[in-house]
């Protein structure tokens, strides 16, 4: 009987975490929206996913990142590659020459 006992003191101390941590009115908000969804989704999963958050970007927006990303980052090296040449020339234009240097 004290097995029970401790049994049911963790999940009532599990639940008044997930409810001051606001799970459970997220959960719930959730569960109402389905409910209350005229046309009720295929995957009611992938309902609450997108209600709680969880789901995540679409494949065409993921796809359409990537290819920004990748866009970018051409651009990022080409930048860097052009900093480089400028800091040569202008270490170039900064040193005087040894001939000069000499006289």
């Amino acid at each position: 009987m004290a097995h029970y006992r401790a049994s049911e003191s963790k999940r009532e101390h599990f639940r008044r975490y997930l409810e001051k941590s606001g799970v459970l009115d997220a959960i719930t908000s959730a569960l109402v929206a389905l409910y209350e969804e005229t046309d009720k989704p295929n995957n009611a999963l992938d309902f609450i996913k997108l209600h709680l958050g969880a789901a995540g970007p679409e494949p065409a927006d993921t796809e359409a990142l990537r290819m920004e990303l990748d866009d970018l980052q051409q651009k990022f090296n080409l930048l860097m590659e052009e900093n480089k040449e400028l800091r040569n020339k202008l270490m170039q234009c900064e040193t005087p020459p040894e001939d000069e240097a000499a006289e």
